[in-house]
C-alpha cells in the first residue's frame, strides 16, 4: 500500500510537472526548487518528531556523509537533470518505456551484487523471473503499442504537441535516449545503494532529510553553471509554485522515507518493481481528467503490468514465509540443559548421547551417599 501511494504521488508529478513545462518552466530550476521544498518540509518535521519522542537528531560522520552525499548525487541530481533532459530531447512516450525498463536493470544489479537471490529450479524463482519480464513488457507495450482507440478519440489538451513530444533530428533524438537510459541506470544504483546505506544509517527520516539537502545544494550548482538567464529562476503563476511544492513534498520528501523504509524492508528489487505502476496510473489519470487518448495496447499493456506485479509480489511473499519459518526451526532446534549438582556446579550443552557422569564417579557418588 506504501509502495501503491509513492507511484501515486510520482504520477501527479508527471501530469502536472509536463503541464508546466510546456509552458516554459525550465526543467533544471524546477528540480532545484523542487528538492528546496523538500528540505524546508522534512527538516522541521525531523525536529519535531525527535524532540516529541526525546531523540537527538543522528549526526553524521564522515563515512555516513560520504555516502549519503554519493546517494544524493546519484539518485536526484544525475537521475532527475538526466531524465528531464532527455524526455526533452526525445518524447514522452520514449521517456516512459525506457524508465520501465528500471525493475530488470534493478533485478540483474541486485542479483549480481548478491541482495537478491534467485533459483531457476523453484517456482519462486520462475515467478519474480517471469513477472519482471510480463511487468517490464507491458509497461513497454502502454506506450508504444497502439491499436484501436478505446477513449478520447482527440485529445482537449495539446499537450503531446508541445516540445517534449515532438520529434527533433536524428542526433539529438540518440542523445535524449542515451540521457534516459543513463537516468534509470542512476535510478536503479540508487535503490540499491540504500540497502548498505540503510544498514549503516538505520534513521529512514534523517537519510531522506539528508538526502533532500545534499540535493539541494548540488542541484543548485548545477543549475547556476547550466542556466545563465536570470529570469528562468522567476515561478510566473501559482501553477508553478503549486507544482513544485507538491513534487517536493509528495515526491521528494515523503517519498524518499518511505521508500527507504520499504527496501529496508524488502529490498530494492522489491521497490522497482512498482515503477511501471506508475504508467497505468498516469494513462488513466490523463484519459479522465487531460482527455488523452487510450488506446488497446494501452489497456493490454495495463493488464500485463497487473498480472507481472502480483506474480514477482507472489514469489517474494513465498520467500518471505520460508525464510520466517526456517528462522522459527532454528530457534526451536537449540535446546540448552542445565543440571545443578549437590556441589553447585552447573553442566551445560553436553551431548545427550554421553552419560552425564562417567561410570568411576557415578559409583563413587553412589558409596558416598551410601556412607
Amino acid at each position: 500500500m506504501a509502495m501503491t501511494m509513492i507511484q501515486l504521488c510520482y504520477a501527479g508529478v508527471t501530469l502536472f510537472a509536463r503541464a508546466t513545462l510546456v509552458h516554459g518552466l525550465s526543467p533544471r530550476v524546477f528540480i532545484l526548487y523542487r528538492q528546496a521544498f523538500a528540505t524546508i518540509f522534512i527538516f522541521p518535521f525531523l525536529y519535531l518528531s525527535r524532540r516529541k519522542s526525546k531523540i537527538a537528531i543522528s549526526s553524521l560522520d564522515l563515512k555516513s556523509f560520504s555516502l549519503i552525499f554519493l546517494v544524493s548525487l546519484i539518485g536526484i541530481t544525475i537521475n532527475q537533470n538526466l531524465y528531464l533532459e532527455g524526455l526533452y530531447l526525445t518524447s514522452s512516450s520514449m521517456g516512459s518505456a525506457v524508465g520501465n525498463i528500471i525493475p530488470a536493470i534493478t533485478f540483474l544489479i541486485s542479483f549480481l551484487a548478491g541482495y537478491e537471490k534467485l533459483n531457476i529450479r523453484d517456482i519462486r524463482g520462475l515467478a519474480k523471473i517471469a513477472g519482471t519480464i510480463l511487468c517490464v513488457a507491458g509497461a513497454i507495450s502502454m506506450t508504444l503499442l497502439r491499436g484501436p482507440k478505446i477513449l478520447n478519440s482527440e485529445s482537449a489538451l495539446p499537450i503531446d504537441k508541445s516540445v517534449l513530444g515532438n520529434l527533433k533530428d536524428q542526433n539529438t533524438w540518440l542523445i535524449g535516449c542515451l540521457f534516459l537510459f543513463s537516468s534509470t541506470l542512476c535510478w536503479s544504483f540508487w535503490l540499491i545503494l540504500q540497502v548498505p546505506i540503510s544498514a549503516y544509517y538505520p534513521d529512514n527520516l534523517s537519510l531522506s532529510a539528508w538526502m533532500c539537502l545534499f540535493g539541494t545544494i548540488q542541484c543548485a550548482v548545477v543549475t547556476f553553471f547550466l542556466e545563465k538567464d536570470p529570469n528562468a529562476w522567476i515561478l510566473h503563476s501559482y501553477s508553478e509554485f503549486a507544482t513544485c511544492l507538491y513534487a517536493g513534498i509528495g515526491a521528494s520528501a515523503l517519498s524518499f522515507t518511505v521508500q527507504a523504509w520499504a527496501i529496508a524492508k524488502r529490498g530494492p528489487v522489491f521497490s522497482a518493481l512498482f515503477n511501471p505502476l506508475c504508467t497505468v496510473i498516469v494513462t488513466i489519470l490523463a484519459a479522465l481528467f487531460f482527455q488523452e487518448e487510450i488506446y488497446t495496447g494501452s489497456l493490454l499493456g495495463g493488464l500485463g503490468v497487473i498480472m507481472g506485479l502480483y506474480t514477482v509480489l507472489w514469489g517474494k511473499a513465498k520467500d518471505v514465509m520460508i525464510n520466517q519459518d526456517q528462522r522459527d526451526n532454528d530457534q526451536n532446534s537449540e535446546v540448552k540443559i542445565h543440571i545443578e549438582d549437590s556441589s553447585n556446579t552447573i553442566i551445560c550443552n553436553r551431548d545427550l548421547k554421553n552419560p552425564l557422569l562417567s561410570n568411576t564417579n557415578q559409583q563413587k557418588k553412589s558409596k558416598h551417599i551410601t556412607n
